[in-house]
């Protein structure tokens, strides 16, 4: 599959552009500190560039990629997961959808973690660790003083700002929080010239209908792989 936009490959494109500052690999393997993000990207997945993440020497580590492309992995990394993922980019935002604008959000920082990490737990809307909050923009609505939903920024790809840790508590869904909170971040994003995108997985039908509703579309599928350096027995 060609490459035809930097959203086909999104992680090493965001490490060369908007997220460069935080790369922690080097200029062939590319990827963050495993308490921000699992991912990790190369430019070209073929078996010699494939080599390059054994000599990372981070055996214990599994690691996240998403990509338009397909991927055949070599013998020494073992795959753990692989799956289709629905790639939406928002030309249009709906900024009329939501009725209910009188919702509190509010800017979530380092003393909301912990929450920030139980509910991430709780819901699993996709990787979140302790760093993950330094993407930025992240922001939650409260109900009793306890988080309920959340979402922010991840990925910085060029021209384009991912979307990501969309969630909900499930005590306090069906109150249109969720598409508040991806309202608000879309429009924070083209109001600084940026183009939102996000995932979600193919089967998350209920996120997809209120994605389409506020004006995403669908670009892409791509692939997403989770896979780990194999450990071979000692002869």
């Amino acid at each position: 599959m060609s490459i035809i936009s930097v959203l086909d490959n999104p992680i090493w494109n965001a490490l060369n552009t908007g997220d460069v500052v935080k790369n922690k690999g080097n200029e062939f393997v590319k990827h963050f500190d495993i308490n921000t993000a699992p991912f990790i990207g190369m430019s070209n997945w073929d078996e010699e560039s494939q080599l390059k993440i054994i000599e990372l020497g981070q055996p214990d580590r599994e690691w996240f990629l998403l990509i338009a492309a397909s991927i055949n992995l070599i013998e020494q990394l073992e795959l753990l997961v692989t799956m289709p993922i629905h790639q939406f980019v928002c030309a249009n935002l709906n900024r009329e959808l939501i009725k209910n604008k009188e919702i509190e959000l509010v800017p979530l920082n380092e003393t909301h973690i912990s929450e920030m990490l139980i509910l991430t737990a709780l819901t699993k809307p996709g990787p979140f660790s302790v760093n993950t909050i330094e993407f930025g923009n992240y922001h939650g609505i409260f109900e009793d003083g306890k988080l309920v939903a959340m979402g922010g920024e991840r990925m910085h790809v060029a021209n384009y700002t991912e979307i990501s840790a969309i969630c909900t508590h499930p005590d306090a869904q069906g109150k249109g929080y969720a598409a508040r909170i991806t309202q608000f971040l879309a429009a924070s994003i083209i109001n600084k010239g940026q183009i939102p995108f996000l995932h979600a997985r193919t089967d998350n039908t209920k996120a997809i209908e209120v994605y389409k509703r506020l004006g995403f579309e669908l670009r892409t599928t791509v692939n997403f792989y989770m896979f780990k350096t194999r450990q071979l027995e000692m002869l």
